[in-house]
């Protein structure tokens, strides 16, 4: 049987890092920033939840730690992508080849190895059983049992949508996005609002990092983030950073990415199931760049 309780139980482990990615990308696109380095900073936070979690023995510490480095590295892009005023595309990039050559770097010195990190001490994030929703068939799989940050991930969306359409602050980040003029003159400044936006979405990102890395499993792997962030990109450009549209999305990428796993089992070479849902957010880019090249057209 193809839908089966495995297959329904790693829906929600796959769809979470890159929905916390997405929404911190659709808070800099509310605010026009045009950030592409959500793979370094899932990258950091993946790492950094590890050496939290392994020298506390707590992961929820290790998330911790992954948060705080999460914020920092979106201070860090805010600091020369707004402050300096430095081109986004350029920083971006900056960033993610960092983030690459840091963790590897760092892997070890810490740790003394390369490539990988494992060991007992690195724990796993705490799952949340909904008891008889269990023994449900197949949705007990999807639903219960999963990581706090499957849950935490899915409130956010709803907080986050609600927070940017009625809350002050808000409404400041869309129009921080929008005409930096205007709240200046109102006594507003938009590189805060940015900085703001910025560091959320690094949180965020890194977040999405120790999902994959005390959630998912329970090791350190050199680029496991692996094109994740890519696809939070895409997610938000074709949802337009609408966030009520961004969760289904990212729970068919979830999805798609899970049918790749399990076609492994029919037979078919690695490389090309794990390609599956990189090939689907090209797909999806090319159809949301005709349609916007049509509705300009018209």
């Amino acid at each position: 049987m193809f839908f089966d309780s495995a297959l329904m139980d790693s829906i929600p482990r796959l769809f979470t890092p890159v929905l916390l990615a997405a929404i911190g990308s659709a808070l800099c696109e509310r605010v026009n920033v045009f950030n592409i380095a959500l793979e370094g900073m899932m990258l950091i936070g993946a790492f950094f939840a590890v050496v939290g979690t392994y020298y506390t023995g707590n992961a929820l510490a290790g998330l911790g730690v992954a948060m705080v480095a999460g914020a920092l590295s979106g201070l860090v892009f805010a600091y020369f992508g707004v402050t300096r005023g430095g081109d986004h595309i350029i920083v971006s990039i900056g960033f993610n080849v960092l983030a690459i050559g840091l963790t590897a770097f760092l892997l070890g010195q810490i740790f003394g190895v390369s490539g990988q990190f494992d060991d007992p001490r690195i724990v796993q994030l705490p799952r949340i059983d909904l008891g008889p929703v269990a023994d449900i068939p197949l949705l007990g799989d999807f639903l219960s049992g999963q990581s706090i940050l499957v849950w935490f991930a899915v409130i956010m969306v709803f907080v986050v949508h609600w927070f940017l359409k009625n809350h002050k602050y808000g409404l400041r980040l869309r129009a921080a996005g929008q005409n930096d003029a205007a709240m200046r003159t109102v006594g507003v400044s938009p590189e805060a609002l940015k900085t703001s936006a910025l560091i959320a979405c690094g949180t965020l990102c890194a977040m999405g990092g120790a999902q994959l890395s005390i959630s998912n499993v329970t090791l350190y792997t050199d680029g496991m983030s692996a094109g994740r962030g890519w696809i939070a990109l895409v997610i938000v450009m074709m949802c337009n950073a609408r966030l009520l549209w961004v969760l289904p999305t990212a729970l068919l990428f979830g999805l798609v990415d899970a049918f790749g796993f399990r076609m492994q089992g029919l037979g078919l070479p690695q490389q090309l199931t794990e390609s599956v849902p990189y090939v689907l957010a090209i797909v999806v880019l090319m159809l949301v760049f005709r349609n916007r090249r049509a509705r300009l057209a018209r």
